[in-house]
């Protein structure tokens, strides 16, 4: 009698563009030590992006592998960015995984995606893209309705009409309401004290945010 075929084993995989240990620079948990896993590919070409390195290679990479690297740091938290991490269908498990092992997890997302699969413990730091990134079609407005009060909304802002949409869009969808709103300024193309000062002058309830690490190391890889 001839044998029963192997069942179909599921492989995991991932493309990682880097693993690494640094401070984490931005949102409520700017300045905590962080471990962060960098996925590779974005389909959106935002006009400030600063990780277009991460748009294409990358190494293979299991959820077992990711995990046995991670826990190599004495970190808690961990951040799972990109490029776009949910362009990768594997990031949800593992998203999953990270969290089944402990740890308190976030995850950097364009809002481009669907987040409404990602997992209950995750905290989802979503963009807006404001008109300046060249890609706010790709606002997936459907996302609003899956934030709660674990979640962030960021919104970069590159020229004062950039900040002119953004306060419409905080003010229509009553974002404060749902979760913490981030401004944050594009480097070199908007003075960080001249959008404190518009925050400071309308008394929006967001709050300004500049990247630590980059006031730290620049603009560095694994940084």
């Amino acid at each position: 009698m001839a044998g029963r075929p192997s069942p179909r084993v599921s492989v995991v995989a991932l493309r990682i563009t880097e693993i690494f240990y640094s401070l984490q620079g931005e949102a409520s948990r700017v300045g905590l030590p962080t471990v962060f896993v960098r996925l590779t590919g974005c389909p959106l070409r935002c006009v400030w992006c600063d990780t277009t390195y991460s748009f294409t290679g990358g190494e293979a990479a299991s959820v077992e592998s990711v995990l046995a690297e991670v826990a190599r740091y004495p970190a808690r938290q961990v951040c799972v960015t990109g490029g776009e991490p949910l362009s990768q269908k594997d990031c949800l498990p593992l998203l999953q995984a990270l969290c089944d092992a402990g740890y308190d997890v976030s995850l950097e997302t364009s809002g481009a995606i669907d987040i409404a699969a990602v997992d209950a413990r995750v905290s989802r730091i979503m963009d807006l893209k404001a008109p300046g990134s060249g890609e706010v079609d790709k606002n997936r407005w459907e996302n609003l309705g899956c934030l709660n009060n674990r979640d962030e909304v960021k919104i970069i802002i590159a020229s004062r009409d950039d900040y002119e949409w953004a306060r419409q869009v905080l003010s229509e969808h009553q974002l404060e309401r749902r979760c913490p709103v981030l401004f944050s300024p594009a480097q070199g193309l908007v003075e960080p004290a001249e959008l404190a000062a518009w925050i400071l002058e309308d008394g929006l309830d967001v709050r300004f945010q500049m990247q630590l690490h980059k006031l730290l190391w620049g603009n560095m890889k694994g940084k």
